[in-house]
Protein backbone atom coordinates (compact mmCIF):
# COMPACT_ATOMS: atom_id res chain seq x y z
CA UNK A 1 0.00 0.00 0.00
CA UNK A 2 2.82 2.39 0.86
CA UNK A 3 4.48 1.58 -2.47
CA UNK A 4 1.30 2.40 -4.34
CA UNK A 5 0.93 5.77 -2.63
CA UNK A 6 4.55 6.70 -3.29
CA UNK A 7 4.16 5.77 -6.95
CA UNK A 8 0.94 7.77 -7.18
CA UNK A 9 2.68 10.85 -5.86
CA UNK A 10 5.32 10.46 -8.52
CA UNK A 11 2.67 10.23 -11.22
CA UNK A 12 -0.14 12.61 -10.20
CA UNK A 13 -3.25 13.08 -12.28
CA UNK A 14 -2.75 15.65 -15.08
CA UNK A 15 -5.61 16.62 -17.43
CA UNK A 16 -4.89 16.07 -21.14
CA UNK A 17 -5.08 19.80 -21.85
CA UNK A 18 -2.18 20.40 -19.45
CA UNK A 19 0.07 17.66 -20.78
CA UNK A 20 3.19 18.77 -22.61
CA UNK A 21 2.55 16.28 -25.40
CA UNK A 22 -0.94 17.70 -25.96
CA UNK A 23 0.33 21.28 -26.06
CA UNK A 24 3.07 20.32 -28.50
CA UNK A 25 0.51 18.56 -30.68
CA UNK A 26 -1.81 21.61 -30.69
CA UNK A 27 1.12 23.92 -31.46
CA UNK A 28 2.24 21.81 -34.41
CA UNK A 29 -1.33 21.47 -35.67
CA UNK A 30 -1.81 25.25 -35.46
CA UNK A 31 1.48 25.88 -37.29
CA UNK A 32 0.62 23.42 -40.07
CA UNK A 33 -2.86 24.94 -40.50
CA UNK A 34 -1.37 28.45 -40.53
CA UNK A 35 1.15 27.53 -43.23
CA UNK A 36 -1.58 25.88 -45.30
CA UNK A 37 -3.84 28.94 -44.97
CA UNK A 38 -1.22 31.55 -45.94
CA UNK A 39 0.12 29.49 -48.84
CA UNK A 40 -3.26 28.63 -50.34
CA UNK A 41 -4.34 31.69 -52.30
CA UNK A 42 -6.69 32.41 -55.18
CA UNK A 43 -5.92 34.79 -58.04
CA UNK A 44 -8.87 36.82 -59.31
CA UNK A 45 -7.90 37.93 -62.81
CA UNK A 46 -9.55 41.15 -63.96
CA UNK A 47 -12.38 40.61 -66.43
CA UNK A 48 -10.77 43.21 -68.69
CA UNK A 49 -7.24 41.80 -68.31
CA UNK A 50 -6.58 41.45 -72.04
CA UNK A 51 -7.79 44.98 -72.83
CA UNK A 52 -5.70 46.38 -69.97
CA UNK A 53 -2.56 44.67 -71.20
CA UNK A 54 -3.28 45.79 -74.76
CA UNK A 55 -3.79 49.39 -73.67
CA UNK A 56 -0.61 49.42 -71.57
CA UNK A 57 1.43 47.90 -74.40
CA UNK A 58 0.04 50.48 -76.83
CA UNK A 59 1.03 53.25 -74.44
CA UNK A 60 4.50 51.83 -73.99
CA UNK A 61 4.96 51.58 -77.74
CA UNK A 62 3.67 55.13 -78.14
CA UNK A 63 6.12 56.43 -75.54
CA UNK A 64 8.96 54.61 -77.29
CA UNK A 65 7.99 56.10 -80.64
CA UNK A 66 7.86 59.62 -79.18
CA UNK A 67 11.18 59.12 -77.42
CA UNK A 68 12.72 57.96 -80.69
CA UNK A 69 11.43 61.09 -82.39
CA UNK A 70 13.06 63.26 -79.74
CA UNK A 71 16.34 61.39 -80.00
CA UNK A 72 16.36 61.88 -83.76
CA UNK A 73 16.06 65.61 -83.12
CA UNK A 74 19.22 65.54 -81.05
CA UNK A 75 17.50 66.19 -77.74
CA UNK A 76 19.25 64.97 -74.61
CA UNK A 77 17.28 63.40 -71.77
CA UNK A 78 17.41 65.16 -68.41
CA UNK A 79 18.05 62.05 -66.29
CA UNK A 80 17.77 63.99 -63.03
CA UNK A 81 14.19 65.07 -63.74
CA UNK A 82 13.34 62.16 -66.04
CA UNK A 83 14.85 59.20 -64.13
CA UNK A 84 13.02 56.61 -66.23
CA UNK A 85 14.46 58.21 -69.39
CA UNK A 86 11.13 58.51 -71.19
CA UNK A 87 12.15 61.64 -73.08
CA UNK A 88 8.64 62.99 -72.42
CA UNK A 89 9.26 65.12 -69.34
CA UNK A 90 9.17 68.79 -70.22
CA UNK A 91 11.18 71.65 -68.80
CA UNK A 92 10.59 73.81 -65.71
CA UNK A 93 10.03 76.81 -67.94
CA UNK A 94 9.41 77.67 -71.58
CA UNK A 95 7.56 80.29 -73.61
CA UNK A 96 4.41 78.14 -73.61
CA UNK A 97 4.49 77.20 -69.90
CA UNK A 98 1.18 78.30 -68.42
CA UNK A 99 1.49 77.38 -64.76
CA UNK A 100 3.35 75.50 -62.07
CA UNK A 101 3.34 71.72 -62.23
CA UNK A 102 4.12 68.77 -59.98
CA UNK A 103 7.01 66.73 -61.38
CA UNK A 104 6.12 63.55 -59.46
CA UNK A 105 2.60 63.59 -60.90
CA UNK A 106 3.96 63.99 -64.42
CA UNK A 107 6.36 61.08 -63.87
CA UNK A 108 3.49 58.93 -62.59
CA UNK A 109 1.41 59.53 -65.71
CA UNK A 110 4.32 58.23 -67.80
CA UNK A 111 3.76 54.71 -66.49
CA UNK A 112 2.08 52.62 -69.24
CA UNK A 113 0.09 50.82 -66.56
CA UNK A 114 -1.91 54.04 -66.15
CA UNK A 115 -3.60 53.16 -69.45
CA UNK A 116 -4.76 49.90 -67.86
CA UNK A 117 -6.19 51.95 -64.99
CA UNK A 118 -8.11 54.10 -67.45
CA UNK A 119 -9.52 50.93 -69.02
CA UNK A 120 -10.72 49.96 -65.56
CA UNK A 121 -12.57 53.29 -65.20
CA UNK A 122 -14.08 52.96 -68.67
CA UNK A 123 -15.34 49.49 -67.81
CA UNK A 124 -16.96 50.96 -64.70
CA UNK A 125 -18.89 53.30 -67.02
CA UNK A 126 -19.88 50.32 -69.21
CA UNK A 127 -18.14 51.85 -72.21
CA UNK A 128 -17.72 49.45 -75.10
CA UNK A 129 -16.64 49.26 -78.72
CA UNK A 130 -17.98 51.95 -81.07
CA UNK A 131 -19.11 54.22 -78.20
CA UNK A 132 -18.37 57.91 -78.71
CA UNK A 133 -16.90 60.00 -75.89
CA UNK A 134 -16.03 63.69 -75.59
CA UNK A 135 -12.39 64.11 -74.60
CA UNK A 136 -10.96 67.30 -73.06
CA UNK A 137 -7.17 67.55 -72.92
CA UNK A 138 -4.38 70.01 -72.18
CA UNK A 139 -0.65 69.90 -72.81
CA UNK A 140 0.08 69.59 -69.09
CA UNK A 141 -0.03 65.80 -68.75
CA UNK A 142 0.95 64.16 -72.04
CA UNK A 143 1.28 60.82 -70.26
CA UNK A 144 -2.33 60.93 -69.08
CA UNK A 145 -3.45 61.99 -72.57
CA UNK A 146 -1.67 59.00 -74.08
CA UNK A 147 -3.14 56.72 -71.41
CA UNK A 148 -6.70 57.77 -72.23
CA UNK A 149 -6.25 57.59 -76.00
CA UNK A 150 -4.58 54.18 -75.94
CA UNK A 151 -7.32 52.91 -73.59
CA UNK A 152 -9.85 54.11 -76.16
CA UNK A 153 -7.91 52.29 -78.87
CA UNK A 154 -7.84 49.04 -76.87
CA UNK A 155 -11.59 49.18 -76.20
CA UNK A 156 -12.60 50.38 -79.67
CA UNK A 157 -13.98 53.66 -78.30
CA UNK A 158 -14.13 56.73 -80.55
CA UNK A 159 -12.96 59.95 -78.84
CA UNK A 160 -13.92 63.42 -80.06
CA UNK A 161 -11.03 65.49 -78.70
CA UNK A 162 -10.46 69.18 -78.07
CA UNK A 163 -7.11 70.33 -76.67
CA UNK A 164 -5.73 73.33 -74.82
CA UNK A 165 -2.15 73.43 -76.10
CA UNK A 166 -0.48 75.41 -73.32
CA UNK A 167 1.17 73.27 -70.65
CA UNK A 168 2.27 73.53 -67.05
CA UNK A 169 5.81 72.76 -65.89
CA UNK A 170 7.25 69.38 -66.87
CA UNK A 171 4.44 68.74 -69.36
CA UNK A 172 4.36 69.06 -73.15
CA UNK A 173 5.78 72.58 -72.87
CA UNK A 174 8.61 72.36 -75.38
CA UNK A 175 7.98 74.83 -78.19
CA UNK A 176 9.11 72.28 -80.79
CA UNK A 177 7.24 69.35 -79.25
CA UNK A 178 3.74 70.34 -78.14
CA UNK A 179 0.93 67.92 -77.39
CA UNK A 180 -0.41 68.42 -80.92
CA UNK A 181 3.00 67.36 -82.28
CA UNK A 182 3.01 64.25 -80.09
CA UNK A 183 -0.57 63.43 -81.02
CA UNK A 184 0.22 63.62 -84.72
CA UNK A 185 3.11 61.17 -84.41
CA UNK A 186 1.01 58.72 -82.38
CA UNK A 187 -1.87 58.88 -84.84
CA UNK A 188 0.38 58.37 -87.86
CA UNK A 189 1.77 55.25 -86.16
CA UNK A 190 -1.77 53.91 -85.58
CA UNK A 191 -1.33 54.00 -81.80
CA UNK A 192 -4.32 56.22 -81.00
CA UNK A 193 -7.78 56.26 -82.62
CA UNK A 194 -8.10 59.98 -83.37
CA UNK A 195 -6.50 63.42 -83.16
CA UNK A 196 -7.88 66.65 -81.75
CA UNK A 197 -10.48 68.33 -83.95
CA UNK A 198 -9.93 71.81 -82.44
CA UNK A 199 -7.58 73.54 -80.01
CA UNK A 200 -7.18 76.66 -77.91
CA UNK A 201 -4.19 78.44 -76.41
CA UNK A 202 -5.09 77.38 -72.88
CA UNK A 203 -3.69 78.88 -69.71
CA UNK A 204 -5.49 81.60 -67.78
CA UNK A 205 -8.98 82.24 -69.16
CA UNK A 206 -8.10 79.75 -71.91
CA UNK A 207 -6.43 82.64 -73.73
CA UNK A 208 -2.87 82.42 -72.38
CA UNK A 209 -3.23 85.50 -70.21
CA UNK A 210 0.08 84.93 -68.38
CA UNK A 211 2.00 84.00 -71.51
CA UNK A 212 4.07 86.48 -73.44
CA UNK A 213 2.87 87.56 -76.89
CA UNK A 214 5.66 85.40 -78.32
CA UNK A 215 4.38 82.38 -76.39
CA UNK A 216 0.81 82.90 -77.58
CA UNK A 217 2.04 83.26 -81.16
CA UNK A 218 3.99 80.01 -80.92
CA UNK A 219 0.84 78.16 -79.85
CA UNK A 220 -1.42 79.71 -82.49
CA UNK A 221 1.18 78.95 -85.17
CA UNK A 222 1.33 75.36 -83.92
CA UNK A 223 -2.45 75.00 -84.12
CA UNK A 224 -2.43 76.40 -87.65
CA UNK A 225 0.39 74.05 -88.61
CA UNK A 226 -1.78 71.10 -87.64
CA UNK A 227 -4.62 72.54 -89.70
CA UNK A 228 -7.34 72.42 -87.06
CA UNK A 229 -9.75 75.18 -85.98
CA UNK A 230 -8.54 77.48 -83.23
CA UNK A 231 -10.87 78.36 -80.34
CA UNK A 232 -10.08 81.96 -79.51
CA UNK A 233 -12.97 84.14 -78.40
CA UNK A 234 -12.88 87.26 -76.22
CA UNK A 235 -14.10 85.63 -73.03
CA UNK A 236 -13.76 82.30 -71.24
CA UNK A 237 -17.51 81.65 -71.37
CA UNK A 238 -17.46 82.13 -75.14
CA UNK A 239 -14.56 79.68 -75.52
CA UNK A 240 -16.56 77.15 -73.51
CA UNK A 241 -19.64 77.66 -75.67
CA UNK A 242 -17.51 77.29 -78.80
CA UNK A 243 -16.40 73.88 -77.54
CA UNK A 244 -19.98 72.85 -76.83
CA UNK A 245 -21.01 73.96 -80.31
CA UNK A 246 -18.27 71.77 -81.81
CA UNK A 247 -19.29 68.73 -79.75
CA UNK A 248 -23.02 69.20 -80.39
CA UNK A 249 -22.36 69.70 -84.11
CA UNK A 250 -21.02 66.16 -84.29
CA UNK A 251 -23.50 64.44 -81.98
CA UNK A 252 -26.27 65.48 -79.64
CA UNK A 253 -24.69 66.08 -76.22
CA UNK A 254 -26.93 63.58 -74.45
CA UNK A 255 -25.91 60.91 -76.97
CA UNK A 256 -22.26 60.93 -75.89
CA UNK A 257 -21.58 57.88 -73.75
CA UNK A 258 -19.15 59.78 -71.50
CA UNK A 259 -17.09 62.93 -71.13
CA UNK A 260 -13.43 62.54 -70.14
CA UNK A 261 -11.41 65.39 -68.72
CA UNK A 262 -7.63 65.16 -68.52
CA UNK A 263 -5.84 67.92 -66.63
CA UNK A 264 -6.99 71.18 -65.14
CA UNK A 265 -7.96 73.20 -68.20
CA UNK A 266 -10.11 76.14 -67.13
CA UNK A 267 -12.41 75.81 -70.15
CA UNK A 268 -12.93 72.15 -69.32
CA UNK A 269 -13.60 72.66 -65.61
CA UNK A 270 -14.90 76.21 -65.45
CA UNK A 271 -15.28 77.98 -62.12
CA UNK A 272 -18.77 76.82 -61.07
CA UNK A 273 -17.57 74.31 -58.46
CA UNK A 274 -14.72 73.84 -56.00
CA UNK A 275 -12.16 71.92 -58.04
CA UNK A 276 -10.27 70.75 -54.96
CA UNK A 277 -13.32 68.83 -53.75
CA UNK A 278 -13.90 66.89 -56.98
CA UNK A 279 -12.32 63.43 -56.63
CA UNK A 280 -10.55 61.84 -59.61
CA UNK A 281 -12.08 58.90 -61.40
CA UNK A 282 -15.74 58.36 -62.22
CA UNK A 283 -17.89 61.47 -61.72
CA UNK A 284 -21.62 62.07 -62.15
CA UNK A 285 -23.97 65.03 -61.92
CA UNK A 286 -24.41 64.90 -58.13
CA UNK A 287 -20.63 65.07 -57.60
CA UNK A 288 -20.49 68.64 -58.85
CA UNK A 289 -23.91 69.81 -57.63
CA UNK A 290 -22.78 69.12 -54.06
CA UNK A 291 -19.69 71.34 -54.41
CA UNK A 292 -21.20 74.14 -56.47
CA UNK A 293 -19.87 77.68 -56.30
CA UNK A 294 -22.43 80.49 -56.87
CA UNK A 295 -21.68 82.89 -59.69
CA UNK A 296 -19.06 80.70 -61.34
CA UNK A 297 -18.74 79.90 -65.02
CA UNK A 298 -19.91 76.43 -65.99
CA UNK A 299 -17.20 74.51 -67.83
CA UNK A 300 -17.55 71.86 -70.52
CA UNK A 301 -17.32 69.00 -68.01
CA UNK A 302 -20.16 70.45 -65.93
CA UNK A 303 -22.33 71.00 -68.99
CA UNK A 304 -21.98 67.37 -69.99
CA UNK A 305 -22.58 66.10 -66.46
CA UNK A 306 -25.66 68.29 -66.13
CA UNK A 307 -26.93 66.65 -69.30
CA UNK A 308 -26.66 63.33 -67.41
CA UNK A 309 -23.61 62.22 -69.36
CA UNK A 310 -21.26 60.39 -66.94
CA UNK A 311 -17.65 61.46 -66.79
CA UNK A 312 -14.08 60.55 -65.97
CA UNK A 313 -11.93 63.13 -64.22
CA UNK A 314 -8.19 62.52 -64.64
CA UNK A 315 -6.48 64.93 -62.27
CA UNK A 316 -5.03 64.78 -58.73
CA UNK A 317 -2.81 61.89 -59.74
CA UNK A 318 -1.77 60.67 -56.29
CA UNK A 319 -5.30 59.74 -55.11
CA UNK A 320 -5.99 58.33 -58.58
CA UNK A 321 -3.05 55.94 -58.31
CA UNK A 322 -4.29 54.96 -54.85
CA UNK A 323 -7.56 53.91 -56.48
CA UNK A 324 -5.61 51.79 -58.97
CA UNK A 325 -3.19 50.53 -56.27
CA UNK A 326 -0.36 51.77 -58.46
CA UNK A 327 2.93 53.21 -57.17
CA UNK A 328 3.32 56.98 -57.27
CA UNK A 329 6.29 58.25 -59.31
CA UNK A 330 7.80 54.76 -59.63
CA UNK A 331 11.48 54.20 -60.42
CA UNK A 332 11.81 52.06 -62.45
CA UNK A 333 8.49 51.71 -64.25
CA UNK A 334 6.70 48.50 -63.17
CA UNK A 335 6.21 45.67 -65.64
CA UNK A 336 3.01 45.57 -67.66
CA UNK A 337 0.54 43.00 -66.37
CA UNK A 338 1.79 42.93 -62.78
CA UNK A 339 -0.06 44.21 -59.73
CA UNK A 340 -3.61 44.15 -58.40
CA UNK A 341 -4.77 46.33 -61.28
CA UNK A 342 -4.58 43.22 -63.44
CA UNK A 343 -5.19 40.44 -60.93
CA UNK A 344 -5.97 40.32 -57.22
CA UNK A 345 -4.22 37.69 -55.14
CA UNK A 346 -6.36 36.75 -52.15
CA UNK A 347 -6.29 34.20 -49.38
CA UNK A 348 -8.62 31.25 -49.92
CA UNK A 349 -11.37 31.93 -47.40
CA UNK A 350 -12.67 28.36 -47.48
CA UNK A 351 -9.27 26.84 -46.76
CA UNK A 352 -8.70 29.37 -43.97
CA UNK A 353 -12.13 28.55 -42.51
CA UNK A 354 -11.42 24.80 -42.58
CA UNK A 355 -8.03 25.34 -40.90
CA UNK A 356 -9.64 27.51 -38.23
CA UNK A 357 -12.32 24.86 -37.69
CA UNK A 358 -9.71 22.10 -37.34
CA UNK A 359 -7.63 24.02 -34.79
CA UNK A 360 -10.56 25.35 -32.77
CA UNK A 361 -12.29 21.96 -32.95
CA UNK A 362 -9.19 20.21 -31.65
CA UNK A 363 -8.80 22.66 -28.78
CA UNK A 364 -12.50 22.36 -27.93
CA UNK A 365 -12.56 18.55 -28.04
CA UNK A 366 -9.42 18.21 -25.91
CA UNK A 367 -10.79 20.75 -23.46
CA UNK A 368 -14.10 18.93 -23.27
CA UNK A 369 -12.35 15.61 -22.76
CA UNK A 370 -10.17 17.10 -20.02
CA UNK A 371 -13.18 18.60 -18.26
CA UNK A 372 -14.90 15.21 -18.21
CA UNK A 373 -11.81 13.49 -16.84
CA UNK A 374 -11.35 16.16 -14.17
CA UNK A 375 -14.94 15.72 -13.08
CA UNK A 376 -14.50 11.93 -12.88
CA UNK A 377 -11.35 12.37 -10.86
CA UNK A 378 -12.99 14.74 -8.38
CA UNK A 379 -15.84 12.29 -7.86
CA UNK A 380 -13.30 9.69 -6.79
CA UNK A 381 -12.16 12.07 -3.98
CA UNK A 382 -8.47 11.80 -4.66
CA UNK A 383 -6.88 14.52 -2.56
CA UNK A 384 -3.53 14.44 -4.31
CA UNK A 385 -4.98 15.42 -7.71
CA UNK A 386 -3.20 18.15 -9.58
CA UNK A 387 -5.79 20.37 -11.22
Amino acid sequence: MEYFLNNYKKQPFIPAIQKTSTLVFLSLLSLVCFLIAINTRTIDVSGSYEQKVQAAELMKKGMDVLKGSRMESGVFIDIENDPNETGLVGSPFSLITTDEGDLDSKLTTLDPNLSAGIVDLMVQLNLSSKDTVALLMTGSMPGANIAVLTACKALGIHPISITSVGASQWGANQVDFTWLDMEKILFENDLIPAKSIAASIGGRNDMGRLLSPAGRNIITDNIQYHDIPIIRKDRLAENIEHRMDIFSGIKKISNYKAVINVGGGVASLGTSFNLRLLPPGVVIRSDISNIGRPGGIEGVLSKFLNSNVPGLHILNIRPLTEQFKMPFAPIPIPEIGSGSLYADERYNIWVAAVCLLVVSGSVFSIGLHSKRKIKEHLLQHEPDSLL
